[in-house]
């Protein structure tokens, strides 16, 4: 476990007191039948994630509250109430009735971040049908895959989106129709619909959503996720993201990753917040601007976000005022200890790092407004969420022993099923563990430390390097953008570390000269051997343009590793640009 810096919490000064005062309380005495009184249920134990998230604030003061801030890449601006939120999912819920969706049909969504994706997810969820999304950078191959995996029944997409369909329509007998949002006729179609609607009453356990996965083999899976969900993401928003009213809160991710549906849509509206949308992509001025502009108070981003707006320099912050930021967290993959360094000297606040995946649907393991922040670490479990750290047989490891992260199933957003592959789901599960597919350790004050993915993890000259350390070693160099690192095979030590590092402009610049090159190559392993250990530093460096990454901002080390031994990439549907 590498040494770590603490943000010592007993200094720091709230703003607004946490929800979530005292962690070790609350956790011990924390049950998901208590925290069930948050969410709004029918009779009968019915319920309906969409009705949670929106429709129940009609009934109180939140009515007319502000729910949705929206501003397109274009510079156009759109706000909605939680009032008119309710009304045009109700429409498209309506609409859809007409096409002769029925529940458990599968709708699936392939659209920018305009406000017509997210209340088209509501209007599905409302009418007991089963919401799918797909991200607007997929093309025909990724497509086909899921929707013919899924069987889905209506695609919602636009004029330019629909355009990649064309070759696959053919071949999918299940899609029955292809809706165009920027057509007339479904601008005049959606109109006509009533703004009133009534209501699925679900099981808690009916199929809600379901998000595609990609592994290094085969095609991608369907991870399915039932309403009863929206307690977990409910919670998790309270007490995570310390959602409070009179915040404005913006989450960077897509409706196309977990993130995005959970803590934009869901979890955070099902507590009345205001929320930012921004349909653009990444730009650090832009990204800045909004966060003035709209007075962001609670921000939820991606660790390659953070790691792209400390290389664009801290003399930009001058020009921004972002005084309201009172949280901010980061998710999709572990936080490296130069990006909390670099939010408290500039920001005054720390980056919370919050672990989590697709297939558990909510935050699992965070930190917490109250806690102190172990550098690097990636928290404690969330209250109601057992972890620990298991072998394969799924014994518990002692601390500071490295095993696979584990959760004990029961958490009310814990994945239903894989689609069509219940083997696939059962071998997640070993005795009375979810095996999460991550290498971790805990310490002796019950932080979680992530070493890698099960399958990323290196083996050199017998001893165990995860690359997440070494990728933060690289990163705390001030040549280093960022670093993604792999174990290449070696017949001496087994593997030896490679590391693909991306430079900050101007030693890019110096190394194009090859003795400049090799030369901060060699200081590069050094400054790691000095840093981590003495075995756990890269041999080869090899210097590149761009890692390759998920549309999360993960970054995909089976990319570079297959590409540096001539594989097969595998699927890369879910990557950001490849």
């Amino acid at each position: 476990m590498p040494k770590s810096d603490i943000f010592q919490k007993s200094g720091f000064k709230f703003r607004i007191p946490p929800h979530l005062t005292d962690y070790a309380e609350v956790y011990k005495n924390f049950s998901w039948q208590q925290a069930a009184s948050e969410i709004t249920f029918f009779p009968d134990g019915k319920l309906n994630a969409a009705y949670n998230a929106v429709d129940r604030h009609l009934k109180g003061v939140n009515k007319e509250k502000l729910a949705l801030i929206w501003e397109g890449s274009d510079g156009a601006k759109e706000t909605y109430t939680f009032a008119q939120l309710a009304s045009l999912s109700n429409q498209v819920a309506n609409l859809l009735k007409t096409k002769g969706v029925q529940k458990g049909d599968r709708v699936f969504l392939f659209l920018p971040r305009i406000p017509l994706l997210y209340v088209s997810f509501l209007g599905i969820l409302k009418i007991g049908s089963v919401a799918g999304l797909l991200f607007s950078a997929f093309q025909e191959q990724a497509l086909f895959d899921r929707l013919k995996d899924s069987g889905s029944k209506v695609l919602i997409t636009n004029r330019e989106l629909s355009k990649r369909l064309e070759k696959v329509r053919q071949n999918l007998p299940d899609l029955k129709e292809v809706l165009i949002v920027d057509d007339d006729n479904f601008k005049k179609e959606l109109e006509s619909q009533s703004d009133q609607v009534e209501i699925e009453k679900t099981d808690p356990d009916d199929n809600a959503f379901m998000l595609y996965t990609s592994g290094t083999t085969g095609k991608p899976k369907g991870v399915v996720h039932h309403h009863y969900a929206i307690l977990s993401q409910h919670i998790t928003a309270k007490y995570v993201l310390d959602i409070h009213d009179e915040d404005i809160y913006w989450c960077t991710a897509d409706p196309g990753w977990v993130t995005g549906i959970a803590y934009t849509i869901l979890g955070s509206w099902s507590n009345a917040v205001t929320s930012v949308i921004y349909e653009g992509r990444f730009d650090p001025e832009k990204w800045y601007q909004i966060l003035a502009d709209y007075k962001v108070s609670v921000w939820y981003t991606a660790p390659t976000a953070i790691r792209m707006l400390m290389a664009k320099g801290d003399d930009i912050l001058k020009k921004y005022d972002l005084s309201a930021l009172r949280h901010i967290l980061s998710v999709g993959e572990p936080l490296n200890p130069e990006a909390i360094r670099w939010s408290v000297n500039v920001l005054g606040l720390p980056f919370h790092d919050t672990w989590w995946q697709t297939e558990t649907g909510c935050i699992c393991i965070a930190n917490y407004p109250v806690m102190d922040i172990k550098f690097g670490s990636m928290g404690k479990p969330f209250p109601g969420i057992e972890a620990a750290i298991v072998n394969d047989e799924g014994k518990v490891l002692p601390v500071n022993t490295e095993g696979n992260i584990a959760l004990k199933p029961g958490w009310p957003s814990m994945m239903r099923t894989i689609w069509q592959n219940e083997e696939k789901y059962k071998s997640y599960f070993i005795g009375n563990w979810y095996l999460t597919g991550d290498h971790g350790l805990v310490d002796e004050d019950g932080y979680f430390w992530f070493i890698g993915r099960a399958d990323d993890v290196i083996k050199t000259s017998g001893e165990r390097v995860g690359p997440f350390e070494v990728e933060s070693a690289l990163v705390e160099h001030p040549a280093v953008i960022e670093a993604g690192v792999i174990g290449k095979p070696d017949t001496l030590r087994g593997e030896i570390i490679k590391a693909f590092v991306v430079l900050e402009k101007e030693y890019f610049e110096k190394c194009r000269d090859e003795n400049a090159a090799a030369g901060l190559k060699e200081e590069l392993s050094v400054y790691v051997k000095k840093h981590l250990a003495g075995h756990a530093y890269p041999r080869e460096i090899e210097f590149i343009d761009k890692l390759p990454k998920t549309r999360s901002g993960k970054i995909m080390r089976r990319i570079l590793k297959a590409k540096e031994m001539g594989l097969p990439v595998g699927d890369t549907s879910t990557l950001e640009e490849y």
